[in-house]
């Protein structure tokens, strides 16, 4: 089953990917920064990134290649374990570089979350883009 344990926490963490879509849309760093763990790990088709302030400073030098984004996210599963939780999540987003480029990426985050001091954080995001992304 795609969707196991605990419905509340289920939310909660509905709640933080909706929350981290929304980031993106206003590029808000701090926002977008609250979603990670201090310890997590972000992996973009094999790059890795390690620890939350740097994955913030990675992400915003990313967004500074881009004029607008759109990030829509659609969660396809959620497995809660007490603390800690696993979930797939699938992107698509729609973006315009600072030349006027638009691309659409269609991808897929493989997800650990981490529950701390009450909170559902992201521990790691891997990321895999399903399409080419083209426009």
């Amino acid at each position: 089953m795609a969707f196991t344990n605990n419905f509340e926490d289920q939310i909660a963490i509905r709640a933080l990917i909706d929350s981290y879509s929304d980031a993106v849309f206003r590029r808000d760093a701090n926002d977008w920064g609250a979603c990670w763990a201090k310890d997590a790990l972000w992996n973009l088709m094999g790059t890795e990134v390690r620890g939350r302030a740097t994955i913030v400073s990675f992400w915003e030098q990313a967004m500074s290649t881009f004029r607008f984004v759109a990030f829509f996210s659609q969660p396809g599963s959620i497995e809660v374990e007490g603390d800690h939780a696993t979930g797939r999540v699938y992107t698509h987003e729609v973006i315009e570089n600072l030349h006027g480029i638009l691309t659409r990426p269609v991808g897929r985050y493989d997800d650990i979350y981490v529950k701390s001091d009450g909170a559902w954080l992201f521990a790691e995001r891997r990321y895999t883009m399903l399409n080419g992304g083209a426009a």
